[in-house]
């Protein structure tokens, strides 16, 4: 039965991890060179790992908040000076599908762009199929407020919910000059709602923002129809899939970069205009917060929980 609030016990999933390979093939959004990505399979807790496969001996990066590297506009892990950049459409559609172990081959130090969005990543592990595994999913159930922030008034902030699963809003609000209307979106998070409502939205930039990123060497092969550029007209050479779609995409940052965490999340999430430094930095605190639960014991039936 579901718990209640208060109880310490947690009814919990398999883990799951995909029933095949899968490949997805494009463009590297920073680099813009052909990069080709595989999803396989993998055994019970061995977690999400990117692998090199364009280097000596494919050495591996756990996806772990203890593996990011600070960095503007993606997130970047590295281990032992192999580093994967922009890993969270990936990381979003696994924990999306709630695929929990998975080798994730790459040959390139990023995976390939695509539209933007996550999916095509997505499609690729839904038609590979996913099975479930004999080893219970690990689950950290919020109780409390756990907060990050920063000086220029943007936060997120993780809470305690009567229901289970994870629910995540996202406030998106660039200012009354900025091309992009203020917006929020809020969903709860299951895998049929990230397939259908969120794995679409893509990345969106303001004009003056790709110039300078071009300006730095990246995204040289990307035009404004690979992903969404904002004029002070709105969108340039396209369209948005929802009028919400930049809020949506933040939403999608947050599954991505909250997975990090390497279990189940059992709360409500709020974010107001985050982004990757500041989604990392809430799942540090929520670990430091869930410091003396986070490794589960019999008696708790492996749940992980905020003291």
């Amino acid at each position: 039965m579901p718990h209640q609030r208060g109880e310490s016990y947690v009814e919990h999933r398999s883990q799951q991890t995909i029933a095949r390979e899968a490949e997805v093939a494009g463009v590297g959004f920073l680099w813009g060179a052909d990069v080709r990505l595989k999803f396989l399979p993998a055994e019970p807790n061995y977690g999400i790992q990117f692998v090199r496969t364009d280097l000596g001996n494919s050495p591996s990066v756990p996806a772990l908040v203890e593996f990011t590297v600070p960095q503007e506009r993606r997130t970047v892990i590295e281990n032992g000076g192999t580093r994967i950049e922009m890993i969270e459409h990936v990381m979003a559609a696994l924990a999306g599908l709630q695929v929990d172990n998975c080798r994730v081959e790459v040959n390139a130090p990023e995976p390939p762009g695509c539209d933007g969005s996550s999916i095509f990543f997505a499609d690729a592990i839904a038609q590979a199929g996913i099975v479930a595994q004999d080893q219970p999913r690990k689950v950290v159930r919020i109780q409390g407020d756990v907060v990050a922030a920063d000086d220029r008034g943007t936060d997120v902030r993780a809470q305690a919910v009567a229901h289970d699963g994870l629910e995540i809003t996202y406030e998106l609000d660039y200012g009354p000059n900025s091309p992009i209307e203020a917006h929020t979106a809020s969903y709860r998070i299951t895998p049929e709602t990230f397939l259908n409502e969120l794995a679409f939205s893509r990345t969106f930039v303001l004009e003056a923002e790709a110039d300078a990123l071009k300006a730095q060497g990246y995204g040289a092969r990307l035009t404004a129809a690979d992903l969404v550029i904002f004029g002070q007209d709105g969108p340039i050479e396209n369209k948005l899939r929802a009028v919400d779609e930049c809020a949506r995409h933040k939403l999608l940052d947050c599954i991505g970069d909250l997975a990090l965490i390497g279990c189940d999340l059992q709360g409500h999430v709020i974010a107001r205009r985050s982004g990757h430094r500041l989604n990392a930095e809430i799942v540090r605190r929520l670990k430091l917060a869930h410091s003396t639960h986070f490794f589960p014991n019999p008696e708790t039936n492996g749940e992980c929980r905020a003291a």
